[in-house]
Order: structure tokens, then sequence, then C-alpha cells
């Protein structure tokens, strides 16, 4: 058994919404994640955008955690949402460090109740300004506890999704990955990509007729990140892609391509190796 997981900012309604609605329905009826994380998700009294996106296709258990008022609909609010097969052991919003604007970023932070045991879920999105890279290296340095916040309740290794808005190369991913240090501290999370991506791995690309109108550079930006595979390969990375990156008649699923990665659940036989003949675990 492995556990799916996908990411994919949603783009909240902007462009031909219904016609993307029913592309991203496409992407997850085909994939089946067995939990979603959404980034500018919105929600109000008469609107949930996760709730209309994954009508029947069995995910009774969602949560959202608003960051700020939709500005072209007062009644909505844009933030980070989850999805899952499984029911929610806790789940709780945490405001994250800012720049003392009115953009207002948050993390949704999970505990999964699987089968095969609790798992620690997280989904961010960071700032975006290309220039915010100081704000974004204060939210992962606070990312990192929220994403281990339930390392004393379970064993699985956290997993924290979302859209960074940064580069592989920044200080902010850096330091997530375990590259470098910010104020005092290291951490180390699995880029699921890096561990067993293959072919393009821009997620923001001018491929997408979207994303081109911003005149912004191809760049990988969302991210799948789980904690180190405990020593007996659980949690270890098995797959991972890009995925929403199809148009069809000239619409695409949104600005963004979306991220989908398979993660180990069950322990890995004595001697196995991995896809390149090296023990899979040292």
């Amino acid at each position: 058994m492995s556990l799916s997981v996908l990411t994919l900012n949603l783009w909240n309604t902007s462009g031909p919404y219904e016609q993307r609605r029913e592309l991203i329905r496409g992407w997850i009826a085909r994939l089946q994640p067995d939990v979603i994380g959404f980034q500018e998700a919105l929600r109000g009294a008469s609107f949930d955008q996760m709730v209309e996106l994954l009508d029947g296709f069995g995910y009774p258990f969602g949560t959202y955690a608003p960051a700020v008022p939709f500005w072209e609909d007062a009644g909505l609010e844009f933030g980070n949402a989850v999805a899952s097969r499984w029911p929610f052991a806790a789940a709780g919003v945490c405001p994250l460090p800012d720049a003392g604007d009115d953009e207002r970023r948050v993390a949704l932070s999970t505990l999964i109740e699987a089968p095969f045991g609790l798992v620690p879920f997280t989904c961010t999105h960071l700032n975006w300004k290309l220039h915010h890279g100081w704000v974004r290296e204060r939210q992962v340095v606070a990312l990192a506890g929220i994403a281990r916040r339930y390392r004393a309740e379970t064993d699985f290794p956290p997993i924290l999704v979302g859209d960074f808005n940064a580069e592989p190369e920044s200080a902010e991913i850096r330091y997530l990955t375990g590259l470098q240090s910010l104020e005092g501290r290291s951490v180390h999370f699995v880029d699921a990509w890096r561990r067993q991506g293959s072919g393009d791995p821009a997620t923001w690309s001018n491929r997408n007729a979207y994303a081109r109108t911003a005149l912004e550079p191809d760049r990988r930006i969302d991210y799948i990140f789980c904690g180190p595979p405990r020593r007996d390969g659980v949690g270890l990375v098995e797959e991972c892609r890009i995925v929403c990156n199809e148009a069809e008649d000239g619409v695409w699923p949104s600005d963004h391509f979306g991220v989908f990665a398979r993660l180990r659940t069950e322990p890995l036989e004595p001697g196995a190796t991995d896809e390149a003949g090296d023990p899979a675990v040292p």
C-alpha cells in the first residue's frame, strides 16, 4: 500500500472557471489521490470550492484555513484546504509571519487517521512577490515547526505541501531541504521531486497561457516535502510527477501545475534495493 498525495494551487475562480473546474475534476478522477492540499481555495456561506471540486469522488473529510477575504467578493474567504479519504484526528489554522502589509498567509496543519497510522499533513501558500524572499525565509522557519508539531503522536514522516513561491535554489527551499540554516536553525525534509521526479519540473510555466501573462520565468515553486523516511523504509518517496499540466481547447486547469507523489506505507523487505540497485535503507 502507498499513500498518494496531490497539491494544486486552484487560482481561485479566475479565468474560465467552469471549464477549468471540469479539467481539475478530470485530473482528480485520474489520479485518485488519498490526500489533497489546495491553495487559493475559496469558501463562503453559499460556495465551497473544495466541496464543489470533489463532489462524488469519495472525500468525506475536508478542512479549511482562511487567509484573507477574497478581493473580488467580500462574502468569500481565500485560503488553503485539505481533503482526505480518512478522518482528521486534529486540524488547526496557523498564521505565518508577514511583511506588515495586506498579504496574509497561513498553514493548515492536520493529523489524518489513515489505515496504516496517523499521518501529519500540512498545506500552505507563501508570499508571492519575487522580492519577498526575506518574508518567506521567516515563513519556512515557522512552517518547519508547524509540520513537525505532531511528531510525538506518530512516527510517520510529516508531509508538507503547497505553493511556496520559491525556487529550489532559494534560501527558503534550501533551508527546508537541509542545505543551509536560517535564524540559527536547521531542518531536513525530502523534496519528493528531487527524490523521484523526471521530465520538466516547472510548475509555473510559460507553456501555460495563464502563467505567461505574468512575464515571469519558468520555475518550480510547488512542492511535496516529507520528513526523512523511517529506517524500515516507511515514508520513502516512490513516485513524483508534475500533473494538471495539459490544456484542452486552450483551457488549462490552473495557472499553476500540480504535483503528485506516492509514499511508502509498509516496511521494506530485508535486502531491498532502490531503482539504481543500491540498498533502499542505508
